[in-house]
């Protein structure tokens, strides 16, 4: 099947997606979703394919859901946000449901909805140059998927959320838990298809039901049903839309992306040196 916003190959067993729109950073539209669904579902069906990696193409993995696809569809109210954010959440879920090992091979921002992407995979590598963060509340956005807390505990979560956390390290990353490791960046692709065989060297029905397991130990814990309640708080937050995220559109909209971040980050007192 051909794409035209990522690109999609298998390797000697592993198949892997690149988010290929280095222009916008890979942020992640409506079609680049669309194409992932389609991906997943030509990896899962495939009997050959025993890993995914999920990769950027250029210098990010992807800056999170597509900001400037919001200004052009001004989505409003409820019922036009939801199909947006049940897609952007079933998307990101895919990854996190999927029977094979997803990995995520992170360089630069991995930003938002592209940061819960990454927590979703089973496994995450980044580069040393690779960047974290859930910047959403700094412009009025709520967490369409809230699986922070699931991976590094509430007290991390709430520090990186509440405060809009846009810049954590590979380093910090890997220290509080929401990633496995740290490469150099000329090494990222291939430490990411070394990990991705080793895994497809194991018996692939072995694999799938021993992820089954460990995902269960934590649905069992009212994750998804959490995450779930915590979307229809987003719907919420969204459909009602934060005079924060009104001016902060207005202001995209009129002058420009950045001009809307250098008036979101005005907001917040500088760092003393």
């Amino acid at each position: 099947m051909p794409f035209s916003t990522i690109v999609f190959e298998t390797l000697d067993g592993v198949a892997r997606i690149t988010l290929n729109r280095p222009e916008r950073a890979n942020a992640l539209n409506q079609a680049i979703l669309e194409e992932i669904g389609q991906a997943l579902d030509e990896a899962e069906s495939d009997a050959s394919v025993r890993a995914v990696i999920v990769r950027g193409a250029g210098g990010a993995f992807s800056s999170g859901f597509d900001l400037k696809e919001q200004m052009e569809r001004r989505p409003t109210g409820v019922e036009q946000w939801r199909p947006i954010l049940r897609k952007d959440f079933d998307t990101v879920m895919r990854f996190w449901h999927c029977p094979k090992p997803t990995i995520a091979a992170v360089r630069g921002p991995c930003l938002a909805g592209a940061c819960e992407l990454a927590l979703a995979c089973d496994l995450t590598i980044a580069a040393e140059d690779a960047f974290f963060g859930e910047p959403e509340l700094k412009f009025g956005a709520g967490i369409v998927v809230m699986i922070l807390p699931w991976i590094v505990g509430p007290k991390v979560a709430r520090e990186i959320i509440l405060t809009g956390e846009d810049r954590l390290s590979a380093a910090r990353a890997r220290e509080i838990g929401m990633i496995n490791r740290v490469v150099p960046a000329a090494e990222l692709d291939e430490a990411a298809l070394r990990l991705a065989r080793h895994i497809a060297a194991i018996d692939p029905e072995l694999v799938k039901e021993t992820k089954r397991a460990i995902n269960r130990a934590l649905q069992a814990q009212g994750m998804l049903e959490a995450l779930e309640a915590a979307l229809e708080i987003d719907l919420a937050i969204e459909g009602a839309g934060s005079p924060d995220k009104v001016q902060f559109m207005d202001i995209a909209r009129r002058d420009g992306l950045k001009a809307a971040l250098a008036w979101r980050d005005a907001h917040f007192p500088k760092a003393t040196p």
